[in-house]
């Protein structure tokens, strides 16, 4: 028997995503996936080098079990959840990112350009990702909180600076498809 799963539906997930943020707001939480990584230099000791990891590190631990539970969630979702490893896309998309070399576009999840081990032994690639890695990082700290961050618990809380980086997350995304990334490729 063939198990045939499709996403779900904005209707479901959106109620879902906006109890979860109703929950955390009752008990006094602020949800966000880079202060998970404060936590983490922290508990590897990050406190000795650098007054920014000087905090109680315990008491972040509970945000510690949702990055387990996206990483487990997501194997789950992309190994048994999912009938087509393809994202769909635009064919014209497809069309202009394969003018850019991907060929991988329109028939995988993440582009292999990218995302394989060899793109690892590509200077041209190693040196994208860990520029970006670095520019988001840089950013995710200078915004005071990742797009996960502000976006979803920013935002629910009604906070302007998250709406002010959140407005600033797009403008940047579309500079950099539109402007920078044909320039890279």
């Amino acid at each position: 028997m063939e198990w045939i799963f499709e996403p779900w539906p904005w209707y479901v997930a959106g109620p879902l995503i906006a109890l979860i943020m109703f929950l955390l707001i009752f008990v006094g939480k602020q949800f966000g996936m880079s202060s998970n990584l404060r936590t983490m230099c922290t508990m590897c000791g990050a406190d000795n080098a650098a007054d920014f990891f000087n905090f109680d590190w315990k008491a972040q631990r509970w945000n510690l079990v949702v990055v387990v539970g996206a990483v487990i969630g997501g194997f789950i979702g992309a190994h048994f959840l999912t009938n087509d490893a393809a994202v769909a896309i635009n064919p014209e998309t497809i069309a202009t990112l394969q003018d850019l070399g991907f060929s991988s576009a329109g028939n995988a999840y993440l582009p292999d350009e990218l995302f394989s081990i060899d793109a690892l032994l590509n200077m041209k690639s190693l040196a994208i990702l860990l520029i970006g890695g670095l520019l988001i990082g840089f950013g995710a700290r200078y915004a005071g909180g990742c797009t996960s961050g502000h976006a979803i618990s920013g935002l629910s809380n009604l906070q302007l600076p998250s709406l002010i980086a959140v407005i600033g997350f797009f403008i940047g995304g579309l500079f950099m498809i539109h402007v920078l990334f044909p320039l890279i490729f």
